[in-house]
């Protein structure tokens, strides 16, 4: 097939940002997470200075730093504690039972104070989702980086 258009930038800029502010949206369904993920992107994306930069800023399958099983070449993995779909099999799950879905939203920003506005206006759009049964995020003990995002300071 050959239709549509290819559209290429002539000049791109970068500079200095900070990657990784996230959080869990955990629900009692996959529609309730779904809707509660899109929601809470969209909230995003009308904020200064954020990128949400997964596709449709959604990440279906939280991730995790390094790899139980493949970790000579393997830098990030699927994050089984935070899986509903095995969390029977999981010793130490971090899904709670009424839980059926979790998605995770990511955000990099220019600055702390960019994502933090970001975290919380996301946060509190996600919430407003019936079936929403917990808001977490994802601690990665310092491998991504020095700067902590707390979910106490989105209330």
């Amino acid at each position: 097939m050959m239709q549509g258009d290819f559209v290429a930038e002539h000049n791109i800029g970068a500079q200095d940002a900070i990657a990784g502010g996230n959080f869990f949206i955990m629900a009692e369904n996959q529609m309730a997470a779904l809707a509660a993920a899109e929601n809470a992107v969209d909230a995003i994306s009308l904020e200064e200075g954020t990128i949400t930069p997964f596709p449709g800023g959604i990440v279906a399958s939280g991730s995790k730093v390094g790899s139980i099983n493949y970790s000579k070449f393997m830098k990030a993995t699927t994050n089984e504690k935070y899986s509903p779909s095995i969390k029977a099999k999981i010793k130490d799950t971090k899904v709670p039972a009424d839980v059926k879905a979790i998605f995770e939203i990511v955000i990099n920003g220019l600055s702390v104070e960019d994502i933090n506005r970001s975290m919380k206006a996301g946060i509190h759009a996600a919430v407003k989702i019936p079936g929403v049964r917990k808001i977490t995020a994802g601690n990665y003990g310092g491998t991504l980086g020095p700067f902590k995002f707390h979910l106490k300071d989105m209330l």
